[in-house]
């Protein structure tokens, strides 16, 4: 029998040659170089085999010529218009070396990746060589990996060629090169009645289902990051030394933005500040070890570790692939089979002179089986290293480092360690300090991107009192969060069903090309930054009234789901395409008839801008300013032409109408603003379109980023400061002997004016301030603003217009019970445990020569906690503090803040 074996590179057809015929095969030319066909006997089967390969899809598509040229239909007329599939004109001479080989041929076996891309391209080639032979036998070879035991296994035992994967792919390309070409031509065409350069060809404003989505998440963060102004808070700083080492006591509520109600809790701690433990715990505990890897996880590794970016990274580990060194790359799997033979693959790694003594150890039995993650797409294995690599250089020795070094730590046991906890009260406020011990470092030995460093605290017995070395009462300020990286990026898009795990790197390497985002580098980090035109876009669509922003992940994430379920076998081809479009027509009528706010909210920005009246945003301006010169760079804007070159989106419509789409195979703070300003964060989004736009919970850090309380302040507090806080730290440490002078907020001081006309408000670096609004809810809200216009360097601030909010004030400590006597002289209490309190003078800076009552047995086992003020009502029922105000363990869970 004559076997036609076809596969997707011409360095996979011959690597299976080369393992199928032990090296002792013929090789036959095509009419192109890089194409050979290589003919041997294979006995296992009885058969002659002829190996040959194609390069990637072999088929485009596009729309008929009557549709090809900008002006022959309505754009809206493309949802409708029909598809034609073909042969480029430069893979004809793959076309004719497929259809000759398979005219001798009894059967054709597919060799193709095992992904969804593959099986398409699988069905491009048995279409070409029925096309030669009409009953040629049609099968499927099955691997993950160019090692002889799995090529042989495939060859021995093909399957039939997965028809509804294929059928995915066919939709998704119909349906990126409709929406893609309508929309790009619809955008470039309504700009050109603005903008002459697009009128005369220069330019083509590009749209694609994942491209703009794509681009979404990284404006939405760029505001934030821009609208982001530096909060101060306060926290207690609570330590002891013993010998040489401080050991740093974490207040249990965190940190709190009202100064004066961190005030009274730091006085209430002095008036007590004796700290006793409550609790000490010690137990093991353990860092587990990484999970099995995935496409998505080396994508975000290789950006945040190995510096480089998504698509680099994945081209990297297909060539190691190709090269018989990696399984393939491409998985969504993060499990092994259970019968996956583990040993056999570290083995090869015990040559290796860095981790090679690992391996060995590995095998002589200190490992343990990987952990088992929550994903299997059922094709592929995680990825891991099937041969030992010892001469590669650069990018592929980093990548290949990587994947073999995660290998070897997914077989290992995780480190173990044992952790200390110690839980004080001191002054009724809880803290806790924790150490930790590393025993047992296992998978960290050779993993050297995680890092588990330990750090001891003294022994402490339960009930033990000490004095702390230093109590203080200090300041901070939230931290402005960072721009997005690309391994954000990736997170983003997978949590958001943005692409696929293979896609994902184009797609952001798409909207770079296309000049909508911006490389930045700041040290070895690379940021990205939307230019202005990606600005305009995004800023745009969001002011059109789409029940689906075309700008946010819900549409192309339902549409991703729809093709998994024509991969399912649940959804025809045809319903998910008739579903798709028919919403994406929706869009399109309304984003066509509203298109005016796409341009019209940049022309007033820059109008604003270059009178010199305001400047909402600096870097935020749009489309006009693109186009007419102003933008990020000088680059065209996006070529158009077809969907994707690598991913199965892009944008079609440009220059001819598209060529279909293609694969070429080949850490969150917050902040609130000086005054009432909004918060600003960002997570990964959640996966869910009713809560893509509700604000994310905060990081709660230590010691000077993103506020959040563990505990919340259980008494009335006042309303903030209406001035903006300076820009340096304030840090007010204080002794126990003696508590900090807090001098009152200084307002920034308002240099006048530098423009010729007194109507127009400058900062102190000279530039036009930005103007903005209030929006939270407090006394403040709808207060105009103005702030620093040049990327807030110099932190002015200044209201626009009256001051409305009210005084803060300094809040009570607890509230009182039920009064049962209105005298409030200095006559004698009774304690809780029945004997006769003392009176004290207070010394506290708020408090100073005020008296006050309290236990006769304070700071002993026995002490009441009773404490009350002389002036205040005498109270029935509990007195201490935490009993009376609910700050101790029970009190409720709301949490005050000033706005």
């Amino acid at each position: 029998m004559r076997v036609l074996c076809v596969a997707e590179k011409p360095s996979i057809s011959k690597s299976i040659s080369q393992i199928l015929s032990g090296g002792q095969f013929n090789t036959t030319a095509s009419r192109l170089p890089y194409i050979k066909n290589y003919e041997f006997d294979y006995p296992q089967t009885n058969s002659f085999f002829t190996v040959t390969c194609v390069t990637g899809h072999l088929t485009g598509s596009d729309f008929p010529e009557r549709y090809k040229k900008w002006n022959s239909c309505d754009a809206f007329d493309l949802f409708d218009a029909p598809v034609e599939t073909f042969v480029p004109q430069d893979k004809k001479a793959i076309e004719d070396n497929l259809i000759a080989q398979a005219r001798r041929a009894d059967m054709l076996m597919i060799w193709t990746d095992c992904d969804r891309e593959g099986e398409h391209i699988g069905l491009e080639i048995a279409n070409v060589c029925r096309k030669a032979k009409r009953n040629i036998v049609i099968k499927r070879a099955r691997f993950s990996a160019i090692i002889a035991q799995q090529i042989h296994r495939a060859a021995q035992h093909p399957v039939e060629l997965d028809r509804a994967q294929a059928d995915s792919v066919e939709a998704r390309i119909m349906l990126d090169l409709k929406v893609g070409a309508a929309f790009t031509r619809m955008q470039t065409q309504t700009l050109q009645n603005y903008f002459g350069q697009l009128a005369e060809g220069k330019n083509v404003v590009s749209y694609g289902p994942c491209q703009f989505p794509t681009l979404g998440f990284v404006v939405r963060k760029y505001n934030i990051v821009k609208s982001f102004v530096m909060e101060p808070f306060w926290y207690i700083y609570l330590s002891i030394t013993r010998g040489e080492e401080e050991t740093v006591f974490t207040w249990k509520r965190g940190h709190l933005f009202d100064r004066p109600a961190a005030i009274a809790i730091y006085d209430f701690v002095l008036s007590d500040p004796t700290a006793r433990v409550m609790k000490v715990i010690k137990k093991e505990t353990k860092k587990w070890k990484p999970l099995p890897l995935t496409t998505v996880e080396l994508q975000k590794a290789g950006s945040r570790l190995l510096r480089l970016a998504p698509k680099k990274v994945l081209d990297v580990a297909e060539k190691l692939y190709q090269q018989g060194f990696l399984s393939y790359p491409r998985t969504e799997t993060d499990q092994f089979d259970p019968q996956f033979d583990f040993m056999s693959l570290v083995q090869k790694q015990t040559v290796d002179p860095a981790w090679g003594d690992f391996a060995t150890a590995l095998t002589q039995g200190a490992g343990s089986p990987p952990r088992k993650g929550k994903n299997n797409d059922k094709a592929h294995p995680p990825i891991h290293p099937t041969a030992h690599a010892g001469n590669l250089a650069g990018d592929e020795k980093k990548v290949y480092e990587f994947i073999a070094r995660r290998f070897l730590a997914c077989c290992s046991k995780d480190a173990i360690g044992w952790q200390t906890t110690v839980d004080i009260i001191c002054g009724e406020e809880f803290f806790s300090a924790t150490g930790l011990v590393v025993l047992e470092r296992n998978y960290l030995e050779v993993y050297p991107y995680d890092k588990w460093v330990g750090h001891s605290v003294p022994d402490f017995e339960e009930n033990e009192q000490f004095q702390p070395s230093v109590c203080e009462l200090r300041e901070g300020q939230t931290s402005k969060p960072n721009l997005l990286t690309e391994a954000d990026l990736v997170t983003l898009m997978d949590k958001n069903g943005i692409g696929t795990d293979a896609t994902i790197a184009q797609h952001i390497e798409t909207i770079i090309n296309r000049d909508y985002v911006i490389e930045k580098f700041e040290g070895n980090t690379k940021y990205l930054i939307p230019s202005k035109l990606g600005i305009g876009l995004v800023e745009g669509y969001n002011q059109i009234a789409l029940d689906k922003s075309l700008s946010k992940p819900q549409l192309r994430r339902e549409t991703e789901r729809s093709m998994i379920q024509v991969c399912e076998g649940t959804k025809s081809k045809a319903d998910m395409l008739e579903e798709t479009i028919i919403q994406y027509k929706e869009m399109y009528i309304i984003a066509k008839r509203e298109f005016e706010k796409v341009v019209s909210v940049s022309v007033v920005r820059i109008l604003i801008s270059s009178n010199g009246l305001v400047n909402f945003n600096m870097a935020s301006q749009s489309v006009r300013r693109y186009l007419e010169g102003g933008g990020n760079n000088q680059r065209r804007g996006g070529a158009g032409g077809g969907a994707d070159d690598d991913g199965g989106d892009d944008d079609s419509g440009g220059g001819n109408g598209g060529g279909g789409g293609r694969r070429g195979r080949g850490n969150a703070t917050r902040g609130r603003g000086g005054g009432n300003r909004g918060d600003a964060a960002i997570v990964p989004v959640p996966d869910s379109e009713h809560d893509f736009d509700q604000p994310p919970p905060p990081r709660n850090p230590a010691g000077q980023a993103g506020p959040s309380s563990s505990r919340p302040i259980a008494m009335p507090v006042s309303n903030r400061r209406a001035t903006k806080p300076s820009s340096g730290r304030q840090t007010a440490s204080t002794t126990l002997n003696a508590p900090p002078y807090r001098p009152p907020s200084v307002r920034p001081q308002i240099i006048p004016s530098r423009s010729i006309s007194s109507n127009v408000v400058h900062c102190e670096c000279g530039f036009p301030a930005s103007q903005g609004v209030h929006t939270r809810e407090s006394t403040s809200k709808g207060q105009k603003f103005w702030e620093c216009g040049n990327n807030n360097q110099c932190e002015f601030y200044r209201r626009d217009g009256p001051v409305n909010a009210s005084p803060s004030v300094i809040p009570a400590k607890r509230p009182y019970p039920e009064v049962q006597s209105s005298n409030t002289g200095s006559a004698g209490r009774m304690c809780n445990c029945n004997s006769p309190a003392v009176k004290l003078s207070a010394n506290t800076t708020a408090n100073q020569g005020r008296m006050f009552w309290k236990c006769a047995k304070a700071q002993t086992p026995e002490d009441c906690k009773f404490f009350v003020w002389d002036d205040a009502p005498e109270i029935k029922g509990p007195t201490s503090w935490a009993q009376a105000s609910g700050a101790g363990p029970q009190g409720n869970d709301e949490c005050f803040k000033v706005s």
